[in-house]
């Protein structure tokens, strides 16, 4: 999983972007392996907005986080020979390889996988990054933009353009975690997952 670009006034910023982008291999993986799961898949809606994705309530656990720090690079560099065109088909090898990958570190298949960075990526989006505490996507959205206006630092075209990023974002927030016991297994590992979910911009 990969953050954006951003200037270091944005860091919160980067985890809405990984909520956001975490749901595409996921839905890539769905479309690859149709027909082949004993589990029935969804079908993508034909014109659903990127960023309004259905999420998925799972509940994790330390062995699932421990599976994502250990797997994310391996995983990552296997996802990245995917087609970017959603509607290309990948290659039956890269995704027998991503499934092969993530049974290794403990996953069912790479399905499981991806749900499990996706539910991590939803606390991530709402977590203050001053305060290390979950606050939600909105009220971190809200935060952010403040500190972007505060800044005396950043020239007026970088600081346009990230007021422009994160009202756009604050349109569509996503959904607030409800799940207590995600959110502590989350911030109990966050430096260790925002630097391994960061590291491979």
């Amino acid at each position: 999983m990969r953050f954006t670009h951003r200037p270091a006034a944005l860091a919160g910023v980067g985890c809405l972007a990984l909520a956001l982008a975490s749901v595409a291999p996921a839905a890539v993986w769905a479309q690859a392996t149709k027909g082949t799961q004993s589990a029935p898949v969804q079908p993508a809606p034909e014109a659903a907005a990127p960023t309004a994705p259905a999420f998925k309530d799972i509940t994790l656990t330390e062995k699932q986080i421990q599976g994502v720090l250990a797997a994310h690079k391996d995983l990552d560099a296997i996802a990245a020979k995917m087609p970017d065109d959603p509607q290309a088909k990948p290659d039956p090898k890269i995704v027998q390889q991503l499934d092969t990958t993530a049974k290794k570190h403990g996953f069912a298949d790479y399905g499981e996988y991806s749900d499990v960075v996706e539910a991590i990526s939803m606390v991530m989006a709402g977590v203050d990054t001053k305060t290390k505490t979950y606050v939600g996507p909105e009220a971190e959205l809200k935060a952010q933009i403040a500190l972007v206006e505060a800044d005396t630092k950043m020239s007026a075209d970088d600081k346009k353009q990230a007021l422009a990023d994160l009202n756009e974002a604050l349109k569509s927030p996503g959904p607030a975690v409800k799940n207590q016991g995600n959110i502590d297994l989350v911030l109990k590992n966050y430096d260790k997952l925002s630097e391994a979910l960061d590291e491979d911009e």
